[in-house]
């Protein structure tokens, strides 16, 4: 894996400018995966191109799918149709991808051929039954090792029938696993979530053609139907759009309009809370239409206050919390977050690791089995450890624009997996991170 040893942020000056962040990872993922299983050729524009979603795109090139790169950022998808998959020759290896795997997962249940799954080090770490489980009452065969821990050995030729799943915890990679195996299973899936979670397998799925229903927090689909081609244009990733969110609201003179980012409300719930502490964001330009549009966000240097979190937007802001701890730790007072218990089965504990981090800065924050309690207040220079993910190293990024000193941020490498190019670009707006060598 490419990327700095570790960076070095320190405050830099107000952030200007206009800045387009990469391609929606969770939109990338999907596109290559349904293209793969389409009848036809898809084009998909706007394609991540982070060590995450190249890892997707060589799993169906592994498995005969030809996928065309013709410049950065497309993709030209010939697809196979449902049942055109190849067996891959070797174990799929989906790198750090956790949306990956638990997608490939449900896709692969149902075909005629084994496959094995692997991940680095840090996906090694991460727990699968939850959509091992589920899977495994729709009549899937899946292994894995001690603790349900990738490698995830899948058995082919398996008959799987469609249920009703309720999961305890809400969660859009289990819900997607389910409809995707759905697509092969015989009768009706159906995913009934306690709080609804992000829409776009539901979404992407309609674009290809398959009949499905959905709404907040429901979806149903009936196997034995087909995929058709379409073309797909890629947002910009809100959750990428989040770092610069933050660091514009916190750094003072700050100015920056984010250009064409998506904004399907399953994946805002970040912007909803920072208007709730204060911050000055502006929505323009609308595009597009319904869940599926995007827009250009203004934001200006606010002062933010400490906040109770909604339970009701945790779902809609899962990979926005490190970059909220950050926000609570800058604002005036406290802020409670509670409902967040699927932060300790990210790429990292991300609870713990982000309560590490601020109080190495000097910020009070207590933890919770479930979330945090967090102390704002002025930050100090210090060291930090990512704890290789990729989106604890982006915060600190940020919380070292207003910190007394520079902070040192640690394995910084995973960055690449989501936002390839985030120092560069974070510099170019007016942030001060460059690499370094922490050893």
């Amino acid at each position: 894996m490419s990327g700095p040893i570790g960076w070095l942020a320190s405050g830099g000056g107000p952030l200007h400018g206009e800045v387009l962040v990469p391609g929606d990872k969770s939109v990338s993922h999907r596109a290559i995966m349904l293209a793969a299983l389409a009848d036809g050729v898809s084009r998909v524009e706007g394609f991540l191109e982070g060590e995450d979603t190249r890892a997707t795109a060589a799993a169906f090139a592994g498995m005969g799918v030809r996928i065309d790169t013709p410049s950065p950022s497309q993709r030209i998808v010939h697809g196979v149709g449902m049942n055109g998959l190849s067996a891959p020759r070797k174990a799929i290896d989906c790198g750090n991808a956790g949306t990956g795997m638990r997608l490939l997962a449900g896709l692969l249940a149902g075909q005629r051929f084994d496959s094995v799954l692997v991940g680095d080090e840090s996906l090694s770490r991460r727990p699968m039954r939850r959509i091992i489980e589920p899977l495994a009452r729709m009549g899937a065969e899946i292994r894995a090792e001690a603790g349900d821990l990738p490698p995830l050995r899948i058995r082919g030729g398996r008959h799987l029938r469609g249920m009703l799943h309720t999961p305890a915890i809400a969660s859009a990679q289990v819900k997607s696993a389910i409809l995707l195996a759905g697509l092969q299973a015989e009768g009706v899936t159906e995913v009934r979530e306690a709080h609804p979670t992000r829409d776009y397998t539901e979404r992407m799925l309609q674009a290809f053609g398959w009949p499905i229903e959905f709404g907040p927090g429901w979806a149903r689909l009936a196997g034995g139907h087909r995929l058709a081609a379409t073309d797909i244009v890629v947002p910009a990733d809100f959750s990428s759009a989040a770092f610069f969110l933050v660091a514009a609201s916190i750094v003072p003179g700050s100015d920056l309009v984010l250009r064409s980012v998506g904004i399907n409300p399953r994946r805002t719930g970040l912007l909803s809370v920072l208007r709730l502490m204060g911050a000055d964001i502006v929505e323009a330009g609308r595009r597009g239409q319904g869940d599926d549009a995007v827009a250009d966000l203004r934001v200006r240097h606010a002062v933010l206050r400490g906040i109770d979190v909604p339970e009701a937007l945790v779902a809609d802001m899962i990979d926005e919390f490190p970059i909220l701890f950050v926000a609570a730790a800058a604002a005036r007072g406290t802020t409670r977050i509670a409902g967040a218990s699927e932060l300790r089965v990210k790429e990292s504990d991300r609870i713990t690791a982000m309560a590490q981090g601020l109080q190495a800065l000097g910020i009070g924050v207590a933890e919770t089995p479930d979330g945090a309690v967090i102390e704002g207040g002025a930050l100090a220079a210090g060291r930090i450890e990512s704890a290789g993910d990729h989106r604890i190293a982006m915060s600190f990024a940020v919380a070292g624009q207003i910190a007394a000193g520079p902070v040192r941020i640690g394995d910084c490498a995973n960055v690449a997996t989501s936002f390839p190019g985030f120092a560069e670009l974070a510099r170019s707006c007016g942030m001060n991170v460059r690499d370094t060598d922490l050893a």
